[in-house]
Formats: C-alpha cells, sequence, structure tokens
C-alpha cells in the first residue's frame, strides 16, 4: 500500500512541476472567461457564448506556450498513473459542453452558468492530479457561484464576469503558490 501512495505522490509531483501546479491554464482560463464578460457587454450574449467556446478551446495551447516559456516542460512521463485522470476529465468536460449550449436555447445567461458548473465540477479532478486541496476551493466556488447566479436570474456579463474573476484570483494565487514551492523560478 505504500508503494502505491509514494507512486501517486510522485506523479502529483511531476505534474506540478511540469505544469506549474495547473496556474497558467487557470489564468488562461480565466483570461478567456473576461473575454466573453466583455463581448457580453459590449456586443452580445450570443458573441459572448462564441467567445467562450472559442476561448476555452485555446486554453490548452495557450497555457502549455506559456508553460514552456517559463521553463516547464508542460508534458508528463508516459508511467504517470494520472495522466489518463487528465485526458479522462477533458474529454467528460467536452461533453458536457452542449447541456451548456442546449440551455442557451432557453436562456442565453444560462449557458455560462452551466460553464460554471461544468468547469468547477472539471477543477474538483485537479485535487487528485496536483495533490493541491485549493482546487476542490476552486471547483465548489465556481459551482456555487453558477448555481447562485441562476437563482438570482444574474445575465451573461455578470456570470461570465464572475468566472473570469474567481478564476484569476485563483490564478494568480496558485502561480504564486508554486513559485514559492520552486523559488528558482
Amino acid at each position: 500500500m505504500n508503494s502505491s501512495i509514494e507512486s501517486i505522490a510522485g506523479a502529483q509531483q511531476e505534474m506540478r512541476t511540469n505544469f506549474a501546479n495547473g496556474s497558467l491554464g487557470v489564468l488562461v482560463s480565466g483570461l478567456a472567461w473576461l473575454v466573453a464578460s466583455c463581448v457580453a457587454y459590449s456586443v452580445g450574449t450570443t458573441q459572448a457564448i462564441w467567445s467562450l467556446l472559442i476561448g476555452g478551446a485555446l486554453i490548452y495551447p495557450v497555457s502549455l506556450l506559456l508553460t514552456k516559456a517559463i521553463g516547464r516542460s508542460g508534458g508528463y512521463s508516459k508511467g504517470n498513473i494520472l495522466g489518463g485522470l487528465a485526458q479522462e476529465g477533458t474529454f467528460f468536460m467536452l461533453l458536457a459542453i452542449p447541456l451548456a449550449v442546449v440551455m442557451s436555447l432557453q436562456h442565453h445567461e444560462w449557458f455560462f452558468q452551466g460553464m460554471l458548473l461544468i468547469i468547477g465540477g472539471r477543477y474538483l479532478t485537479f485535487q487528485t492530479l496536483y495533490g493541491r486541496k485549493y482546487y476542490w476551493v476552486l471547483g465548489a466556488l465556481l459551482a456555487f457561484t453558477g448555481f447562485s447566479l441562476f437563482f438570482l436570474k444574474a445575465d451573461a456579463f455578470a456570470s461570465a464576469l464572475s468566472g473570469s474573476l474567481i478564476e484569476l484570483g485563483f490564478g494568480a494565487y496558485i502561480h504564486r503558490q508554486w513559485r514559492n514551492e520552486n523559488r528558482q523560478y
């Protein structure tokens, strides 16, 4: 049993080291939400939905470029037992996005509230990937915010801005934590 715990801890350490605790992905996601909120405010909700979908598709490639720019590999070894979880979580999220799209057919703002729930659920698995409990807090906060905004009948701008502020704040915190753990960077 001890070797399993050590191998999980080692796999998490590799993920933390190679992906800067996942901080850059959270920051890029927060920027995608920010763009969507600006589009919702200045152009319209349909365009904001497309902005978040397109921005969301760019999160991984942009965060990977940024991760490599700070000297991290942005990858994991073939033997990393958590690699499958990272891929499975992504596929689950992609399969859930059509639910938010269908919700938007009733009310456009529901897309953003649904996405807060979907993204929040995805972040819950990041605690297992990175071994950092703040991902539980981030996931729960996004989900709670999505539910709250739904019941408050918040508009698309407020919903997207909320997602942005939460992710940008947590992304900055997570990156600072990573830098403190890796003072040489």
